[in-house]
């Protein structure tokens, strides 16, 4: 079909022995490589909605201030954008195989570090490991489009599904380990098991097809760096940076809008739980759907017009229906699969995938990060929560526009 002849090119070589990158062999696209995909995506989240879920205490436990705490919640946008730029050079270095690896040894030391001291160390230990997620975050998706670009909508939707389900269950775990163990620390530790598992399977299953050729030398000009010049690749990353902004202010802030209309917390946590599952059976649901498709804009229409039913919702009748608008909102933010899968259908390589993906995220979790900050200081200048959500009803427009404009089918 339309987007599946859009990701595969060369698709005269046989799957799982494709010509990666730079004369490189590709991964073979096996089933075991894709759990070690999921299992990677698994622990793409935890790292941040663990430490969420369990912040007061330790802010806490450690004397530390409010300060501290928003510095520390900074961390993680921060490192997916400024960690990302150095992905496709380790992919050079060291092939997508030991970069991956590498980055999911890193992440359980980082896990581990921080829970082993004091404020420095809880510091160091998130930017050690979010810094490893980012670089899972730009390198995973190219193994997607190089090993499985038969079956990349498929691939796209365990992917993501699982990254939904890594983070849902760090944040719905963490505060009854912390009352089983009596405290935060072990907890927090007991996430790098994840990343140690899902490094024994990776290590096992990403193998080079040794028997395949390299690819010969490219006789297309050399577009390196001129993805900055395009403007399909800044409505991409404009894409990406906005559906980013939207959800990090969601996951961040929607327990606070909820309680501060009549929801006890329970109940807000809960509905912030439904927002995050959702995803799972969307991710998995809407993938090879949005992959087939001849044009992904009706998709970005779509979905952004769901995400805005949910935000107009909680501005206009927040007691009515509450878990209308968290299943519509949760529906609405299906579309970060739509934004990977739309790097990996506007570029014509693997190579030209991992620079789109860097260039997509780290300036897209760049200008994220100023979502949450926003959202907090309207709030701080109104007294309440509407500009706040009108600000989030304009980017979702904006966030539309942007995926309409990125959804025609064609090249960066």
């Amino acid at each position: 079909m339309a987007g599946e002849d859009a990701v595969a090119p060369d698709a005269g070589a046989a799957a799982g022995r494709r010509p990666g990158a730079k004369g490189h062999t590709a991964l073979v696209g096996s089933g075991l490589l894709l759990i070690g995909v999921a299992l990677a995506a698994a622990n793409m989240r935890p790292a941040v909605t663990s430490l969420a879920s369990v912040l007061g205490e330790i802010r806490s436990s450690l004397g530390q201030s409010t300060t501290w705490a928003s510095v520390l919640t900074t961390v993680p946008t921060l490192c997916f954008g400024l960690a990302g730029v150095a992905a496709p050079f380790l992919a050079r270095r060291l092939g997508l195989a030991r970069g991956i690896g590498l980055a999911l040894a890193v992440l359980a030391v980082g896990l581990t570090v921080r829970a082993v001291d004091g404020p420095s160390a809880v510091l160091a230990g998130t930017f050690l490991a979010c810094g490893a997620i980012a670089l899972c975050n730009v390198l995973v998706p190219v193994v997607v489009k190089e090993s499985f670009p038969h079956r990349m909508g498929m691939a796209t939707g365990i992917y993501t599904s699982a990254m939904a389900a890594g983070g849902a269950l760090g944040s719905a775990l963490t505060p009854r380990f912390a009352l089983w163990f009596d405290g935060w620390r072990l907890p927090l530790a007991t996430w790098a098991l994840l990343a140690l598992a899902a490094l024994c399977v990776w290590s096992v299953a990403a193998r080079h097809d040794r028997s395949a050729a390299p690819a010969a030398p490219s006789t297309t000009p050399d577009r390196q760096g001129s993805l900055l010049r395009s403007p399909l690749a800044w409505a991409i990353t404009l894409f990406f940076a906005t559906q980013a902004l939207i959800a990090y202010v969601v996951m961040g802030w929607l327990p606070e809008v909820l309680m501060a209309v009549g929801h006890d917390a329970a109940t807000a946590g809960l509905l912030l739980a439904v927002v995050m599952v959702v995803g799972v059976p969307m991710s998995l649901l809407t993938g090879p759907l949005i992959a087939r498709s001849p044009t992904q804009s009706w998709w970005a229409a779509g979905l952004g017009g769901l995400a805005a039913v949910g935000i107009l919702g909680l501005l206009v009748a927040p007691l009515w229906a509450p878990l209308l608008w968290a299943l519509t909102l949760g529906i609405g933010m299906a579309v970060f699969p739509l934004a990977l899968t739309l790097i990996s259908l506007r570029t014509r390589s693997s190579a030209e995938t991992a620079r789109m993906s860097a260039m997509a995220q780290s300036l897209g979790y760049l200008i994220a990060a100023t979502g949450p900050f926003l959202f907090g200081l309207l709030h701080d200048a109104t007294g309440d929560w509407d500009v706040s959500l009108l600000m989030v009803l304009g980017v979702l427009v904006v966030q539309t526009v942007l995926g309409v404009i990125a959804g025609r089918p064609r090249y960066v």
